[in-house]
């Protein structure tokens, strides 16, 4: 008997069971691994050196919590020969010794940082961080080669810049990133998941008198009561905010009769949501009904369009001009008719936008995961429709990740 094919983006339990199989981080980490030195090795590089957390997480599979992520006190250095060296901070390093096995004890260091400038440059800690990554180099016998940096402090980019041949790692990490195994595909599936549920609450809450960052409260709780490690941000816009979209929350209290939308970006493992959905509260008029479909409409006809072999501008030029929107140029518009990869990061390749893939078009590829969401003003002038769908690429199409309702506008708590 055949055996049946494993769904293209399953969300099991949370938990490992012995029962069946579901997620597997030590086949994660070696893929993340395998995928990163094959582009490294197509880059021509010696090694990767990165201060991003997204892709210290990528190579080494630590993450030791969101208030590193702008302190750039973390770093990591993945050779051509497979030496993989973290530097953590201070006494995260000696935890990583004895909890972290897939990493050699050795390699988990203590970082040098000035915490964003503020240790003193006198101190000379950029000269001794830069001394320590070169000796790990030599060590690893990378010697005179370009070596690929995402992103640093300026006095430590001038620095590396001084003493070895620096190129743009970022690219190189993204090349590495673009394509999801099974396993990254399942934490992103469950990291929407979370948010599917979160929406039910939301749309039971909402009601006139609630206000948007009673909802934004709402859905942090709920979300790290489910397990998110991370709730990055949650947009919460209603009434009069919803045109021009301003991307953020407020105190605003929502009155009958009106549209709200919300965007809930968070983790699950490190892997990222940007989830939006569109409400009317009470009950919907006939401008925010066909706001909602004009906008229905864009997301459905590039969800049809896209497969492998498909270009990101074959997919921007199905969506409406700046103008069309009310907006000036396609820079003023950018991100409301948009897709962007998901992974690590909450924007990973393709990016999709008229503003940069008509010029630059990038080849759609089985395994991508990304958004796509739409925004269309209505005729009332500040009412609008915001929706977004995630979506895993298959051999002949996609696979929806976010499940909450969106075909129709949703009217919560109707009168």
């Amino acid at each position: 008997m055949a055996v049946p094919a494993l769904p293209l983006a399953p969300a099991p339990g949370r938990m490992n069971v012995d029962f069946e199989e579901r997620l597997d981080f030590g086949r994660l980490r070696q893929y993340r691994l395998d995928r990163a030195k094959a582009a490294m090795e197509n880059a021509g590089l010696g090694a990767l050196l990165v201060f991003d957390n997204n892709n210290i997480r990528y190579l080494t599979g630590v993450a030791i919590g969101e208030w590193t992520r702008d302190k750039l006190c973390r770093y990591a250095l993945y050779t051509r020969t497979g030496e993989l060296v973290l530097w953590d901070f201070g006494s995260a390093a000696v935890h990583h010794r004895m909890y972290c096995p897939w990493l050699k004890p050795e390699n988990c260091i203590a970082s040098y940082t000035t915490m964003r400038g503020a240790a003193p440059p006198a101190s000379g800690l950029t000269q001794k961080q830069v001394a320590e990554i070169k000796d790990r180099l030599n060590a690893a016998g990378i010697n005179n080669e370009p070596i690929g940096v995402d992103w640093a402090e300026v006095p430590t980019f001038f620095e590396l810049q001084k003493q070895l041949d620096i190129r743009d790692g970022q690219q190189v990490m993204l090349d590495a990133r673009e394509i999801k195994s099974r396993d990254e595909i399942i934490l992103l599936s469950t990291a929407a998941s979370m948010v599917d549920g979160t929406y039910q609450d939301i749309a039971a809450a909402l009601k006139p008198g609630i206000r948007e960052n009673e909802i934004v409260a709402l859905a942090n709780k709920r979300l790290y009561e489910m397990g998110s490690d991370d709730v990055e941000s949650i947009n919460a816009v209603s009434g009069e905010r919803c045109n021009p979209h301003p991307h953020n929350f407020s105190d605003r209290m929502i009155r009958p009769g009106e549209q709200a939308f919300f965007d809930i970006m968070h983790s699950y493992n490190g892997y990222r949501t940007c989830y939006y959905r569109c409400f009317a509260v009470g009950w919907a008029t006939e401008p925010q009904k066909d706001a909602y479909k004009r906008a229905r409409e864009w997301i459905d006809v590039a969800i049809d369009m896209i497969k492998p072999g498909v270009s990101t501008d074959q997919v921007a030029r199905l969506w409406p001009q700046a103008q069309e929107i009310g907006l000036a140029d396609e820079k003023t518009a950018f991100g409301l008719e948009f897709g962007h990869g998901l992974g690590l990061a909450l924007h990973e390749r393709p990016i999709i936008s008229r503003l940069t893939s008509l010029d630059a078009p990038l080849e759609i590829k089985e395994g991508m995961v990304f958004a796509l969401e739409t925004y269309c003003p209505a005729t009332d002038g500040h009412s609008a429709a915001r929706i977004e769908e995630e979506v895993v690429v298959g051999p002949n199409g996609v696979d929806i990740l976010t499940k909450f309702p969106a075909q129709d506008l949703y009217v919560t708590n109707p009168y």
